[in-house]
């Protein structure tokens, strides 16, 4: 969820050439054009779904990776499922309980390169329990630009979450406990 948002800055790791003055470069999140996506099984059918990003606190560093860091926060009360009937039922108190908890957020504590691509590790709270969680991520800058752009990129993050390690166990008999992350992330650099 945005467990997989605040990875976003992942992405600094995945093999841009650094800049001649390499430094930590302040990121703000570019609402339009990002979407954090899940997805999860529903009998035989699958249930595909948003969350909206609340907020975002991201830094990437290209010529080390580690010094990169994120902090993102879903609104997990603005959930919306391809299903009507299943926002609902996600927002419950079996699942997401978004009257108790109407956020979720990601921070990182590790990003490292991993080839053309980078690894995020972070810890993700929802419902009140934070657990660890790993993401893949990847770096797009617009074609045509040099390798040293940096001011306006994409990063895309995948990852698995089992919901029942954050006691989200509503609706197991229908609803898989592996949920899937897609998240797009587009980012401009901060003035």
């Amino acid at each position: 969820m945005r467990p997989a948002l605040a990875a976003l800055l992942i992405g600094l790791a995945a093999g841009l050439a650094p800049p001649a003055t390499a430094r930590p470069l302040d990121y703000v999140l570019q609402a339009e054009g990002s979407l954090v996506g899940f997805e999860v099984g529903f009998n035989e059918g699958t249930i595909r779904g948003t969350f909206p990003v609340a907020e975002a606190d991201l830094t990437l560093d290209f010529d080390r990776a580690a010094n990169s860091r994120a902090l993102v926060v879903l609104d997990a009360a603005g959930a919306v499922a391809n299903i009507p009937f299943a926002t609902q039922a996600m927002k419950s108190d079996g699942v997401l309980a978004t009257d108790r908890f109407p956020k979720i957020s990601f921070e990182s504590t590790g990003f490292r390169r991993e080839g053309d691509a980078a690894v995020v590790t972070g810890m993700l709270t929802l419902r009140g329990q934070t657990r660890p969680v790993t993401l893949s991520a990847r770096v797009f800058r617009p074609q045509g630009t040099d390798p040293g752009y940096r001011e306006r990129l994409a990063v895309q993050l995948t990852g698995t979450v089992r919901r029942s390690e954050f006691g989200a166990t509503g609706f197991a008999d229908l609803v898989g406990d592996e949920v899937r992350l897609k998240i797009l992330a587009r980012l401009v650099l901060s003035p």
